[in-house]
């Protein structure tokens, strides 16, 4: 829901960044890799209740995420195919979608290790990010079929369908479980709602659409 008003406020400090980036040999691909470990250490922080660990490792995450993109648009191509002028590639953007998918549902799994009386609404949450997971990507395969185009939300590798919950909400609520961990429940129960009403909206959408 809020990912397109910040995307030009996030996007200047990283695109400056990977003004920086350029030229070094770190690519894409091995910033995405070294959020998603950062994740991963996250996730396990939260089995292990260190919760304030976990935030910073999210957080530091989430920038490696939005960094991986804007490296790719600014450094030299180093791509097998001989009209690439940026290191932005279909594989690269296949390894963002995969490693924020198990991000989100990890950081969950290692809440509900640490803490497993709150198991049963981690595993409802956990299905209600399936639920907005696969309508994304769904619609994405369908849109690119048609040949259907969307930089509302910057430059992405598919088409990127909007939503109540988005990438901002579920990185506000990851970082509001570890500060608030005693309040799981409640969170779990109204962000699991919201996202079953993001599903529900973009199956609508695709009726529209595809129908």
């Amino acid at each position: 829901m809020f990912d397109a008003r910040l995307r030009p406020l996030i996007d200047m400090p990283l695109n400056a960044v990977a003004r920086r980036l350029s030229g070094t040999g770190i690519t894409p691909n091995i910033i995405t890799g070294f959020g998603f470990f950062l994740g991963l250490l996250a996730a396990a922080c939260l089995a292990i209740q260190l919760d304030y660990a976990a935030l910073s490792l999210i957080l530091a995450s989430r920038m490696m995420d939005g960094l991986d993109g804007a490296v790719a648009r600014h450094a030299a191509p180093r791509s097998r195919h001989p009209q690439a002028k940026t290191q932005e590639s279909d594989l690269g953007g296949y390894y963002d979608i995969v490693s924020d998918f198990l991000f989100y549902s990890g950081i969950i799994l290692g809440f509900a290790i640490g803490r497993p009386d709150d198991a049963l609404m981690a595993a409802f949450l956990i299905f209600c990010f399936v639920g907005t997971g696969s309508s994304f990507l769904a619609y994405a395969i369908i849109a690119a079929k048609q040949g259907r185009t969307d930089e509302s939300q910057g430059k992405k590798s598919f088409y990127y369908l909007t939503g109540i919950t988005e990438g901002s909400e579920t990185i506000l609520v990851l970082c509001l479980i570890c500060v608030f961990p005693d309040w799981f429940g409640m969170i779990a129960a109204i962000f699991g709602t919201l996202c079953l009403l993001t599903t529900a909206g973009r199956i609508l959408q695709a009726r529209k659409d595809f129908g």
